[in-house]
């Protein structure tokens, strides 16, 4: 007797067997690529770890006889118009002349998703020598990596790396690791210890002002300030 042939499925039903072979196949490759990232990219925090002496980013002499202190925020608007506005004044003029220094301390609120890669960013550049060039970059381009305007931040803070001439490589580690975070949480809670509330904050002297500040208002804070040192030098 003569063996039957076997009948070929038909081709619509070949075309769906391809298909969701296909589909097995670039679903498992997804998931393998997926888990593999997050064993590369992913790192805990240790929250609990002692946090390391607060201190901030400097900018000026050492023998200025006042310094002003800024705890502010990449994300809040009212940084970024005294960042834009009224520090280029105080660099040029009461920096650049040894009147005053200028510190940058962390402060990222929490109302701000976006603030604290921001800040980690800015570290990263600093551990490469440009905070202050990475700081100004982040604040011209405020409107473009903040919350309203993006979920994904961090690739536009290695962008602005790479267009800074930064290291990518070591910047983008140091980034995915957060490998400054708990010096931000130091400075932000040295912030809080000095009953920091709202950004911008500044120190000068013995004095605390809270929210924007032109240049005059300043100026003023930095010369009673100065006149208060010297008359504790005297005594």
């Amino acid at each position: 007797m003569t063996a039957k042939k076997k009948t070929p499925p038909p081709r619509e039903n070949r075309s769906f067997i391809t298909i969701v072979a296909v589909l097995l196949v670039g679903g498992v490759a997804v998931i393998g690529y997926v888990l593999n990232r997050d064993k590369t990219t992913a790192t805990i925090v240790d929250t609990n770890a002692p946090l390391p002496a607060a201190q901030g980013y400097v900018m000026g002499s050492d023998s200025a006889p006042v310094e002003i202190v800024e705890f502010g925020d990449f994300e809040c608007p009212g940084c970024g118009q005294f960042a834009m506005v009224t520090e280029p004044d105080v660099r040029s003029r009461l920096v650049a002349t040894g009147l005053a220094r200028f510190r940058f301390m962390d402060f990222p609120l929490s109302m701000h998703p976006n603030a604290m890669t921001a800040h980690n960013a800015a570290a990263c550049a600093n551990a490469q020598g440009k905070f202050w060039e990475y700081h100004d970059k982040l604040f011209e381009e405020q409107f473009n990596w903040n919350t309203e305007a993006t979920n994904n931040p961090a690739r536009l803070m290695k962008n602005y790396a790479r267009s800074l001439g930064l290291d990518a490589g070591a910047f983008n580690t140091c980034l995915d690791n957060r490998q400054f975070e708990p010096q931000i949480r130091a400075n932000y809670e040295e912030g809080t210890r000095r009953a920091v509330g709202f950004t911008p904050s500044f120190f000068v002297g013995k004095r605390l002002w809270a929210g924007g500040i032109g240049y005059d208002q300043l100026k003023a804070l930095v010369d009673s300030a100065t006149a208060e040192a010297k008359a504790d030098t005297a005594q």
